[in-house]
């Protein structure tokens, strides 16, 4: 299961919409390593002058690697964590998530050139194989 749902939040999205607030702490309580990971990375591409940051650093275990895959690959769960943090997010590997201010400098090209195949082939290592 991907999230833990409290059983006041499930009925609360049982009875119309929930807040983005609610939502993201469900994320955030959840997928603790994700959501740590996400914001180191969101926060050092704001601070950056081409407004992009990157994790290259591997998860410490399967469980770790598991919670990025979840939180990155729910549209609602990306959506969610680019909102709150302000970034547009990409995620190649199983583990390198990057981060790209909006309206910085050259953003578009940058991320572009970061989830085009030939970025992702380049990516590509043996230490990567099990991803």
């Amino acid at each position: 299961m991907s999230l833990t749902v409290s059983d006041d939040l499930l009925r609360r999205a049982r009875d119309g919409e929930v807040r983005d607030a609610d939502f993201l702490a469900c994320v955030r309580d959840s997928l603790p390593y994700a959501w740590q990971v996400i914001s180191e990375v969101a926060e050092r591409s704001r601070k950056a002058p081409d407004g992009f940051a990157d994790n290259q650093v591997p998860p410490p275990d399967e469980a770790a690697r598991g919670q990025l895959l979840r939180a990155l690959a729910s549209d609602a769960m990306r959506g969610a964590l680019e909102r709150h943090f302000g970034v547009r997010l990409a995620f190649q590997n199983c583990h390198r998530v990057a981060a790209f201010v909006p309206d910085a400098p050259g953003t578009a090209q940058r991320y572009a050139e970061f989830v085009s195949p030939r970025a992702q082939l380049l990516n590509q290592s043996p230490e990567l194989v099990d991803c």
